[in-house]
């Protein structure tokens, strides 16, 4: 990746990087990532049976932030529960964990938790250069958002945004994003919420793609919200990875798209040799389709330069 990401005719897009800790965004920053669009900080909490102290959450953090001076790190709170299930923050046993107490929700019975890890990612922020920016995973209400942007506000961190990865919030963007100060999609859980298939099931996996158009339709919904209110919206689920359905979230309203960094080179190249009327296009020409088979083939068939890359 060499500059900024941004279409044929000039649009600027973020192209940002998922990280996990201080060794990913390390080579992240190396292989040219902007910033991070996703910073998974529970997998300072996996494997432990009591959460990590302050401290420890204060220095893991540092090592991703000291990666990017300077630059954009959006920083997700704990998304526990689900396959990711806490001792200390998520029930023994649940009928049904995908649509259980996850993400944001387990902070309804363990409010210390959360407020412990803005506490870490305040100090963080304060000691590094990074421009920290604050997401809560598994948002479903406007009402939501409002309180979590307050407890952030509460720790000093004005750019607090929230997850899109339910569809209520995807349908809703337009009440959601007036509270948050922008909105990253999980495009991985709002399929999975979307299509009614478990994500871990390989029996569904044939539902579990951002193609499907409906999914697609969500992301719409959402960049129509977004930009109702002017806020910037990222997708960071693997979807941002595809070079060849980048061009369609672009033109769905998307202005950020994070990824592993393996997969920049392409999707900016992709997104170069787009203008941003195409990726509109190619956005509606998308929606139009009834499968995502369909959706999929209509695109690349739009995109000659995915077969000129080898794409």
């Amino acid at each position: 990746l060499d500059g900024p990401g941004r279409t044929a005719d000039g649009r600027r897009v973020e192209l940002l990087a998922n990280v996990a800790d201080g060794a990913d965004a390390r080579a992240a920053a190396e292989a040219g990532a902007e910033g991070v669009g996703l910073f998974r900080t529970e997998v300072c909490f996996l494997g432990r049976t009591v959460e990590p102290t302050v401290d420890e959450q204060v220095a893991a953090y540092r090592e991703v932030l000291a990666a990017f001076p300077g630059r954009k790190v959006v920083v997700r709170t704990l998304d526990a529960g689900a396959d990711k299930p806490l001792p200390f923050v998520t029930p023994d046993a649940e009928p049904n964990p995908a649509l259980g107490v996850r993400g944001l929700r387990t902070a309804r019975r363990h409010p210390d938790v959360l407020d412990r890890q803005l506490t870490a990612v305040a100090r963080a922020a304060e000691a590094e250069a990074a421009d920290v920016w604050v997401m809560a995973p598994m948002i479903a209400t406007p009402d939501e958002a409002e309180s979590f942007v307050a407890l952030c506000a509460d720790h000093g961190l004005a750019t607090a945004g929230v997850m899109i990865e339910v569809p209520a919030a995807a349908l809703g963007a337009r009440w959601v994003l007036a509270r948050a100060a922008f909105a990253s999609i999980g495009t991985n859980d709002l399929t999975q919420y979307t299509m009614a298939a478990d994500r871990e099931v390989s029996d569904l996996a044939r539902l579990s793609t951002a193609w499907q158009p409906t999914v697609l339709a969500l992301v719409g919904a959402t960049g129509s919200g977004a930009a109702l209110n002017g806020r910037p919206l990222g997708v960071c689920g693997e979807a941002a990875a595809d070079p060849v359905l980048a061009p369609v979230l672009v033109g769905l309203g998307v202005t950020s798209l994070s990824m592993t960094p393996r997969a920049l080179p392409d999707v900016a190249a992709v997104l170069a040799a787009t203008t941003s009327e195409e990726c509109e296009e190619l956005a509606f020409l998308a929606l139009q389709q009834p499968t995502p088979d369909a959706a999929r083939a209509a695109v690349r068939a739009r995109l000659p330069v995915l077969d000129e890359l080898g794409l």
